[in-house]
């Protein structure tokens, strides 16, 4: 299987045998909104990916998070005048309820940041002992000098990063900071936000340092496959990638696969933007095997336009697949296109095409994790 690694920028094989255990780690939802379909795009691809690689016979561990104490979390909690657990609590019943829907394989592990922040807290004091990190006011920052290497996840200049940094509430001109991209560890609660002891007084952890202990906790110092959304790359996972390795000494991460945006409107999908297509309104209007076809039709790393139309140009292949019966129609055909980049677009073609011939394809639509 040759997949695109975003360090390297460049589609490379995916180093796995049949014996082995992929351990993939992939950035789950900051649990204060329903799901739309643009998180769902990310999940399937990931979906997809480990049903491709359990069928060449490799052991895969998934482990996606639950972002459960996040600047937006407790501003909308905040905002709705309630806990901001039993905000995230109902978020999270939705999201599994779309999930399951859709026929995502569970997670092996759904970690959330609230149960870790003793993992958290001792990661924190090993970047700190290294050297990596620094005290300033209330707040612990990483020191991104320490890392001649900063940077080469995104590619992106120091001008670039400060820009996205900024956009992503990394607030570049804390005065705190001894350079504008060093990124904070731990902080200071505001009032009313929840917040635990440390040795550098009471606060929280920073969003970067909670996925890098979850991932390090349950997976090792060395991931197979790490990602999620390209909106990711910068800040979160060269972060991410900086405090872990500076820790462990080892390669966070051998393969970072990104996945495309979903926009509507011409505007990348976001809570933010308030342009979102729920998978929960989705699936009340159609069959939930429909929405999976149609986020599955275009490739996992090319941005695109949402439309309903997609869903019902969906529901009509799924008829089709449907009416050809139970078989394995195909199913060679769809393992090479997976194992090209995780071409799914190409695997969609070649069971339609299986089925203009008459042959039945339920193997090979079970690949990709459709029931027809």
């Amino acid at each position: 299987m040759r997949l695109y690694e975003t360090r390297q920028r460049a589609v490379v094989p995916l180093a796995a045998s049949p014996a082995s255990t992929v351990r993939m780690y992939v950035c789950g939802i900051t649990p204060y909104d329903a799901t739309h379909v643009g998180h769902a795009a990310t999940f399937l691809a990931y979906d997809v990916l480990q049903r491709r690689l359990r069928d060449l016979g490799c052991r895969t561990r998934c482990v996606r998070n639950i972002t459960d104490v996040d600047d937006d979390l407790l501003a909308r909690a905040r905002a709705m005048g309630v806990h901001y657990l039993d905000l995230a609590a109902g978020s999270l019943a939705a999201f599994d309820a779309d999930m399951a829907a859709l026929g995502l394989l569970p997670a092996d592990a759904e970690p959330r940041a609230t149960s870790a922040i003793s993992d958290i807290r001792r990661l924190i004091g090993r970047v700190l002992d290294s050297g990596h990190a620094y005290r300033s006011g209330d707040d612990v920052y990483f020191d991104i000098s320490t890392v001649p290497r900063f940077g080469e996840l995104c590619g992106l200049d120091a001008a670039e990063m400060v820009v996205l940094a900024r956009n992503h509430g990394g607030r570049p001109d804390d005065p705190n900071k001894r350079n504008p991209l060093d990124f904070v560890l731990w902080q200071r609660s505001a009032p009313g936000e929840p917040e635990w002891s440390s040795a550098w007084g009471l606060g929280r952890p920073g969003w970067h340092v909670e996925c890098s202990a979850l991932a390090l906790a349950h997976l090792g110092e060395t991931i197979d496959v790490h990602g999620g959304g390209s909106d990711l790359v910068f800040p979160h996972h060269e972060c991410s990638q900086a405090h872990s390795q500076a820790v462990t000494r080892r390669p966070f991460v051998r393969h970072w696969m990104h996945t495309s945006m979903v926009c509507l409107g011409g505007v990348k999908m976001s809570k933010s933007a308030g342009n979102l297509a729920f998978v929960a309104d989705l699936r009340e209007r159609w069959d939930p095997m429909a929405v999976r076809l149609a986020l599955l039709g275009t490739h996992y790393r090319t941005d695109w336009e949402w439309s309903e139309g997609r869903v019902a140009d969906a529901a009509r292949r799924l008829e089709r697949w449907r009416a050809a019966g139970r078989g394995d129609g195909a199913l060679a055909q769809v393992r090479e296109r997976l194992d090209d980049d995780l071409d799914t677009p190409g695997a969609l073609a070649a069971i339609d095409a299986a089925v203009e011939q008459g042959a039945p394809v339920s193997d090979a639509a079970a690949l990709l994790g459709v029931v027809v």
